[in-house]
C-alpha cells in the first residue's frame, strides 16, 4: 500500500464508536450529547524524509541503518515531529482555543499492519476537559488511534511552543530538551513561499495548502527512540474540520 492510498485510508470513523457511555469522560459525554464540535489548527510538521516528503505520494524512502550484528540494512522509516496549536474550536461547551500538543512518531513501513510508535504530549496548560475533547476528535482519524500503532502513549506534560516568522518557523517541546523543529521558508517565483495545494492531510476535511519549509533540524531527544535530522522535509498548514464532516 502506497502513501497515497494510505492517506486516503486515514479517513473518518463514526464518532459513536469512541463515545460508549460506560467509558465516556465528562467531556466525551458533553461532546456526544451536543453532537457539535469544530476545530481549526495550525500544524508544523517535519520528518526524516527528503524535501518534499515522498510519503504523501508513495512510501517512505529506504534509509541505511546498522543492525546489532553490525550489518547494514535498508529499512523504511518516516520519523516525524508534528506541532499543533488550536486557533479556534469547541467540543460541546468545552472551548479548545489556544490548546497546544505535540505528536512524535515513527510510522515505519506503511505496508505493515501497525505503525511503529507514537507519543502524544500535551502542554501543561491544556485542561483535562480539553484533552478529553481533543483525543475524541483526533481519534476519529486512523493516524491517531492507539490500536493503529505497536506502541502509542500519552507522554508526560511539557511546554509546547510555536513561533511563526516570514522566513521560517520554530517549535519546541520542553524548551527543546525533549523535541525541537526548526524550518526555513522555501521561496519561489516573485519571491513568494513555495506552496502545494489539494493534498490530503491525515483525513482532515480541509487544509489551506502546504507551505514548503525544509528543516534546519528536526529532533526527538527522549529515550531509545530518539532521532535527529537536518535538511529534511517540512511543511506548515492549517487544518479545519467539524462535526458536520463526519455525519453519515
Amino acid at each position: 500500500m502506497n502513501k497515497r492510498a494510505f492517506l486516503k485510508g486515514v479517513g473518518l470513523a463514526m464518532a459513536s464508536r469512541w463515545l460508549a457511555a460506560d467509558k465516556a469522560s465528562a467531556a466525551e459525554a458533553d461532546l456526544a450529547a451536543s453532537a457539535s464540535w469544530s476545530i481549526n489548527m495550525t500544524v508544523l510538521e517535519s520528518c526524516s524524509c527528503p524535501v518534499f516528503c515522498p510519503c504523501f505520494f508513495d512510501s517512505p524512502v529506504p534509509e541505511t541503518s546498522s543492525t546489532r550484528q553490525g550489518r547494514l540494512v535498508k529499512e523504511h522509516a518516516c520519523r516525524v515531529n508534528q506541532t499543533y496549536v488550536v486557533n479556534s474550536g469547541h467540543a460541546g461547551s468545552v472551548r479548545l482555543d489556544g490548546a497546544r500538543l505535540w505528536y512524535a512518531a515513527n510510522a515505519g513501513d506503511f505496508d505493515q499492519n501497525k505503525y511503529l510508535w507514537a507519543v502524544l504530549t500535551f502542554d501543561p496548560e491544556v485542561s483535562k476537559a480539553q484533552r478529553d475533547a481533543l483525543l475524541t476528535i483526533l481519534r476519529m482519524h486512523n493516524w491517531y488511534r492507539p490500536e493503529r500503532w505497536k506502541a502509542n502513549t500519552v507522554g508526560e506534560d511539557a511546554p509546547v511552543a510555536l513561533s511563526i516568522g516570514s522566513k521560517g518557523v520554530q517549535a519546541s517541546l520542553g524548551g527543546g530538551s525533549i523535541a525541537e523543529t526548526r524550518t526555513s521558508t522555501m521561496f519561489g517565483l516573485q519571491g513568494k513561499p513555495v506552496k502545494l495545494s489539494n493534498i490530503n492531510y491525515f483525513g482532515f476535511a480541509r487544509n489551506n495548502g502546504f507551505v514548503v519549509m525544509p528543516s534546519e533540524v528536526v529532533a526527538y531527544r527522549k529515550g531509545s527512540d530518539a532521532f535527529e535530522y537536518k535538511h529534511t522535509s517540512g511543511l506548515l498548514t492549517t487544518v479545519d474540520m467539524n462535526s458536520g464532516d463526519v455525519k453519515a
